[in-house]
């Protein structure tokens, strides 16, 4: 994903390719046959990623949590991490995805590469004492 000054409302202001609008199609058509009703659906206020979350054709909020600049530790209370009962779909941006990612995996580093258009599906789990993330699926255009 490109990325523009953080704040720069021309990078937020920018649309989707017509190659991107048919990639959110297709991992929208793909997601809504997973998802079960009832799911959350929050979006960055970027117009791509709105364009993105429309395709989903579900309702959705629009959270600055997901901007590209976000602070994971907000975007998590967002969506209610781990204690949430539903599940949730967050449409944002680098290096906010990547930053909560590399955290729930207790990754290293402090980023993960998120691949633009990707989908990674996490779910929480406790077994024992000890709390788990687990990586579901990761889904991208070019795969479905």
């Amino acid at each position: 994903m490109l990325q523009g000054v953080p704040g720069d409302s021309r990078d937020l202001a920018r649309r989707l390719t017509s190659r991107g609008e048919k990639q959110a199609s297709r991992m929208a058509a793909w997601l809504d046959r997973q998802l079960p009703e009832g799911a959350r659906v929050f979006s960055s206020p970027a117009a791509r990623c709105e364009q993105t979350v429309m395709a989903l054709g579900r309702k959705f909020k629009l959270r600055d949590e997901l901007l590209p600049e976000g602070d994971p530790l907000d975007l998590l209370e967002l969506v209610q991490w781990p204690l949430g009962k539903s599940p949730v779909v967050v449409v944002g941006h680098q290096p906010t995805l990547g930053r909560v990612i590399a955290r729930l995996l207790s990754l290293t580093e402090e980023d993960c590469s998120v691949k633009k258009g990707a989908l990674w599906w996490l779910r929480h789990r406790e077994r024992g004492s000890v709390s788990q993330t687990v990586v579901v699926t990761v889904q991208t255009p070019e795969l479905l």
